[in-house]
Formats: structure tokens, sequence, C-alpha cells
């Protein structure tokens, strides 16, 4: 054999053990990410307000409702509450993401919870308590269909992620850097002043305090809200096998969501213009005391533009009245946020509901 023809040969086998190499490569990952994937993949059965699904393929714009749940904190290993939650809408048309804060005290209707005997509210009625009550009464279905039902949109998919999948997520992603407006320590961990770089464990308190801020639970939204899209946008600018597969491994005990994994290749792929333009919004109310629990009561009017504000995002038409709104109902409140006067004792706000009666309440219980 000639000197030319072996060191083809050389070059051939070089080749087809490299190739061989990465094809290996390639399955191995592929099955770590199928394991993940199948770890996290949860579906759930929900009654939908659209009447079709949405085609990610065709790029059309949906949500995905966020909820981190305290299952993971302090050492809890039963199912509690949805400690936060965000709808998120994405249009990757208009270039643009809307994260839509939902305040988990907000007083609204547990849709699919009809009360028992030992609850203020006899059976077959509608059954009200705080927004974040659905996911401890009913799991991820009953809090996925209130929120439809209060937003009055649909919720196409949904991710949820427990505190300890938060602290985890944000190692693997090498930390989130935040300018922090407030000096506290909780649990034991400091935050200081200033800018930095947060690893898990400080993120994950940076997120859950509260009671230090001066806008309490919105100021702590908005926390939440920046390290989400901090993440998100780290998460978009990955373009390597080895470090998805790291994050997947992060995450896969903390995170469940309806996503397949083709679905979420296609929004990585087609949906990243949608992250160009991050916009943030908040749906809250006024404070008020009922029956001794705090409770966030929302504004006819605010809820009514938060709603529109979501359906302009999702390509769905707008309302012009609360949808709501139903005069039958005597358990709903509202605040009347065209009716606002300004008094001695300070704003006087009236709340509609419970029969239709107004509560004037005093400025000293916000």
């Amino acid at each position: 054999m000639s000197k030319a023809k072996r060191i083809i040969l050389i070059v051939v086998g070089i080749l087809v053990i490299l190739v061989g190499a990465v094809t290996v490569y390639l399955l191995k990952v592929n099955n770590d990410v199928d394991q993940a994937i199948s770890k996290m993949t949860k579906k759930v059965a929900y009654q939908t307000k659209r009447s079709e699904a949405v085609n990610l393929e065709n790029g059309e714009p949906f949500s995905i409702l966020l909820m981190g749940t305290d299952t993971g904190d302090k050492g809890r290993t039963y199912q509690g509450r949805s400690d936060s939650m965000m709808l998120v809408t994405i249009n990757p048309k208009k270039k643009k993401t809307v994260m839509t804060s939902l305040d988990r005290d907000i007083y609204t209707q547990i849709v699919g919870y009809k009360g028992d005997e030992d609850n203020y509210v006899a059976k077959g009625d509608t059954y009200y308590d705080k927004l974040n009550a659905a996911y401890s009464l009913g799991g991820t279905k009953m809090a996925i269909e209130t929120v439809q039902e209060m937003m009055d949109v649909p919720v196409d998919h949904y991710i949820e992620i427990n505190m300890k999948g938060l602290k985890t997520l944000v190692d693997a992603v090498g930390g989130i850097e935040v300018d922090n407006k407030i000096e506290f320590t909780l649990d034991g961990v400091h935050l200081k002043k200033g800018k930095q770089v947060l690893d898990g464990r400080h993120a994950l308190e940076y997120v859950r305090m509260r009671h230090e801020d001066p806008q309490g639970d919105v100021g702590r939204q908005a926390r939440q809200r920046e390290i989400l899209s901090k993440i998100v946008r780290k998460l978009l600018s990955v373009n390597s096998v080895t470090k998805y597969k790291k994050y997947l491994r992060a995450v896969e005990d903390y995170v469940r969501t309806d996503l397949s994994w083709s679905e979420m290749l296609t929004v990585a792929k087609d949906y990243t213009p949608a992250a160009e333009k991050i916009e943030q919004t908040q749906v809250e109310g006024q404070g008020e005391m009922i029956n001794d629990i705090y409770f966030q009561i929302l504004g006819l009017n605010n809820l009514l533009e938060e709603q529109n504000i979501l359906k302009r995002q999702l390509a769905l038409p707008t309302k012009k009245k609360l949808p709501n709104w139903d005069e039958e109902d005597d358990n709903q409140l509202f605040f009347a946020d065209s009716e606002v006067d300004e008094i001695s004792a300070g704003t006087h706000y009236d709340y509609v509901g419970y029969g239709k009666i107004l509560y004037p309440i005093d400025a000293e219980n916000y």
C-alpha cells in the first residue's frame, strides 16, 4: 500500500471516529434532555377560554402562567400556595412581551371550588378567597381557571417552579446582577445596598422580602419580575447544547410545565423577537380587612384596563365593560375606582359588592 493511501485511510479513520464520538455524544445529550423534559412535563386538563389551541409553529401570540410556589420554602414538603403569580403574554410580531404580576392577596372567585361545612361559603355557592388559595385548594388546574376567569383571557401554558428551584436556577446561570435599593437581612441572609451579583440563596431572599420595603408586596413583585426577566434573557442568549443540558438538570426536580420539548425549541427559535421589549405591569387594588383577613380589592376600571392590555397583546378583541361583574353574585366585591372623593380624614373609598352595599373605608386601614 502506498504512503498516500495509508495517509488517506488514517484521515478517514480519524473522521469516522470523530463522527462516531459526536453521534454518541448527541445521542447521550438528547437522552438526558428527554429524561429531564419527561420529569418536568405535567399535562393538566383544564377548561380553556380558546376554541382552538394556539399554534406556536405559526408564531401566534400566547400566554404562560408562571407560578412560584412555596412548597420548597423553609423545608415545606406539602402543597403550599402560589407565593407569586405572573401572566406572561408573548407576541413575536409586536416584538413585545408583557409580564403582568397578580397580587397574591387579590379577592377573587376561586373557580371550581364550592365550599364546605367548615367554610363561610355554603355548598353550591361561588367561593371567594385570596388568589393564591386557588393553588392550595385545587392545584394547577384551579389556579389556571381562576386566573382565566379573573383576567378574561386564555392561559395557553403554565410553568410552575418552587422556591428551591429558583435558587438552583439562579446558581446554574451564574448569578443575576441587580441594583438593590434597600439594605436588609432576612433569614440570616444580608443584602447590601447597590449593584451586585446575587447567587441563588441571596436571589431567593431578594424576591421574598416585603416587610422592609415601603411598597410591601408591590415592591416584592417588582423584584420578582426583575429576576425572572433577567433569567429569561440569560436563557435566550444561550447557544450551547451543554449549557441547556446543565440548566435542565438544575431545574428538573423543581419545575413542572405542560410545554413539550419541541414547543420549547419552537419558542426559543421563533419567539426571540418578543424579548426585544419586555414591559412590566401589575394588577393590584386597595387593601382591606375582611373577617380579620387582609385582601386586595380590585378596581372596576383598573381591572378592565389590565384585561384589555392582555387582550391586545394576544390579538383578542377588547371590551368596554368589565365581564366579571355579575349582578346576581352577592359575594363579589370590587373597588369603585371611578368614585374617589377627598375628605379631611384622607381618601374615601367606596366598595361595591356583598349585595351591592357601598362600604366607606377609613384611610387608616391602608
